[in-house]
């Protein structure tokens, strides 16, 4: 970003909307620009070269995705952190944006605290190169892969994997301010249990948003394993209002935890990128 106010770019089609995200995020300090149509919103990202992009799915001409695509394509604009605002709901329009490289998404109707801070997540990640997850404060993307390349060749290096299951579901469900309060009480709760078992040189960090990598020695993986899994399955009721927790208990919607283990690393891998496609295939 520039060291003056961080430019948004809007591309919306609803008049009203883009008149009332101009107006609020003019007031909360930045620069904002509002186009309505899908290809002004490409020609505009390559002229304004703005610090994000707040785009919605249905535009008059081409779609936001392809709108999308196009960004991504295109060296000058392919590091833009883009913002999904949309109407649709389904799971697989989420990950077609997300495979399209959003970087978040976030549904109408939505309450526009939510939408700023998100906008705020998104560019301050930006500006620290991605290397913190800005809920956790853990290590993410280089420092995690630094460190996976650091271990790959070494004896008694085990990694485990927690996943936290229907983080979306839950975001839809109560908002983003109360997923990123579970999100840091996780990740509380892994630093806590690592302190009674791990030593303090073992490594946490963020795969995803919500998936964390554990980097330790081969001896304590059971053990901690165990532990995080009682844990967290134990608390995940807790994170729900007193009156949907006994619904969401039979939902298949309910958040959850999946756990994998690789027990040593030496020998197995060449690169960072093996070991997290591994993780993820075991977790399933």
């Amino acid at each position: 970003m520039t060291e003056n106010k961080p430019k948004i770019l809007i591309i919306e089609d609803d008049l009203d909307v883009a008149e009332m995200l101009n107006a609020y995020f003019r007031v909360q300090g930045y620069e904002v620009f509002t186009v309505n149509w899908g290809e002004d919103g490409v020609r505009s990202c390559q002229t304004v070269h703005p610090d994000l992009v707040i785009l919605d799915i249905r535009l008059p001409d081409i779609d936001g995705y392809e709108v999308a695509r196009r960004l991504r394509g295109d060296r000058r604009t392919s590091d833009i952190p883009i913002i999904f605002l949309t109407e649709k709901r389904d799971r697989s329009d989420r990950l077609q944006g997300l495979e399209l490289g959003a970087d978040d998404y976030i549904t109408k109707p939505f309450d526009v605290q939510e939408l700023r801070l998100r906008v705020r997540n998104a560019l301050k990640r930006v500006s620290q190169g991605s290397l913190t997850n800005p809920v956790t404060g853990l290590p993410e993307g280089a420092l995690v892969d630094e460190k996976l390349s650091e271990v790959l060749g070494k004896d008694g290096v085990a990694v485990l994997f927690v996943s936290i299951d229907n983080m979306v579901s839950f975001r839809e469900a109560y908002g983003f301010v109360a997923s990123d309060d579970v999100l840091r009480a996780i990740s509380l709760m892994i630093v806590n249990t690592m302190r009674e078992i791990s030593r303090p040189e073992d490594f946490l960090g963020h795969l995803s948003g919500t998936d964390f990598i554990l980097v330790l020695p081969p001896s304590n993986l059971t053990a901690l394993s165990e532990k995080l899994r009682i844990r967290l399955e134990q608390s995940v009721e807790y994170f729900y209002p007193i009156k949907d927790r006994e619904q969401m208990t039979k939902s298949q919607n309910r958040l959850g935890v999946k756990l994998a283990e690789i027990a040593t690393l030496k020998g197995n891998f060449t690169e960072a990128n093996q070991v997290k496609a591994e993780l993820i295939r075991l977790k399933k």
